[in-house]
């Protein structure tokens, strides 16, 4: 091999290695198929949260909740880039282990809460019992647990007409029929406590899947045309409770 040659191929190995480093886990074929970077790395440039409680430290945007800035209600930090409909999102997290939060999407924010928002999320905790499941913010609640493929139905509580906390029971949305594909106990065992985990958000139409590291662990076919949102924004939280630090890096977005 020439000289020349040689250095191609290094500076062409070299090329994949800076972008598999600045996207974390994120390697090139993700950025060839269409991925690309919502999050720099370097700066909070083209998202909206509250400073106190979001910053970009090594690389990662984290948020933090300390013994001084106890929140009262959830906080997110929301990307400004659009309103994504059908879309694939992957993420790496990595979360203390009294830590909760979630990716949410196809979301709105909320007038009467600062940093508030309503929709969608792919929840994340420390302790992996929620991890995967598809919750939504200030809405109908759970959609599907951890193991679950749920179809939801609109069903308005005739007394109470348009109130979805009328159509809530035990913390989920009553009319939903799902089926069990995998136990929540084998599928906790996915996260890896104290490190990097990857999330992997697909909606496509009125199918949402969740994946982590890989493996799906929820998904929802939401027939509920009364609730549903087909498009929205995109925003990462933290949620009220203890002191707790939560990561994200590699955030990628693709767009259908």
């Amino acid at each position: 091999m020439t000289r020349t040659k040689k250095y191609s191929l290094l500076t062409s190995l070299l090329s994949v290695a800076l972008i598999a480093a600045s996207c974390g886990s994120q390697t090139a074929t993700d950025i060839d198929d269409g991925f690309v970077q919502i999050f720099d790395g370097k700066t909070l440039s083209g998202w909206d949260g509250d400073t106190v409680l979001w910053r970009v430290e090594n690389g990662n945007l984290v948020g933090e909740i300390t013994p001084d800035n106890l929140i009262k209600k959830n906080s997110f930090i929301v990307w400004n880039g659009g309103e994504p409909a059908d879309f694939e999102l992957k993420a790496e997290v990595r979360i203390t282990e009294t830590g909760n939060s979630g990716i949410n999407y196809r979301s709105e924010r909320l007038a009467d809460v600062p940093n508030g928002m309503r929709g969608y999320q792919a929840d994340i905790d420390g302790r992996n019992t929620y991890t995967g499941q598809n919750y939504e913010e200030r809405g109908r609640t759970t959609l599907a647990y951890q193991g679950e493929k749920a179809t939801v139905t609109s069903q308005p509580n005739p007394e109470q007409e348009g109130s979805l906390r009328a159509n809530v029971s035990k913390n989920a949305w009553s009319t939903r029929e799902a089926v069990r594909f995998a136990s929540q106990d084998s599928l906790r065992g996915l996260m890896k406590t104290g490190d990097w985990n990857e999330i992997h958000i697909i909606a496509k139409g009125n199918r949402l899947q969740h994946f982590v590291n890989g493996i799906l662990v929820s998904e929802v076919t939401d027939n509920d045309e009364i609730n549903r949102k087909m498009k929205g924004l995109v925003g990462v939280q933290v949620h009220v409770g203890p002191p707790m630090k939560v990561e994200y890096r590699g955030i990628m977005l693709k767009e259908h």
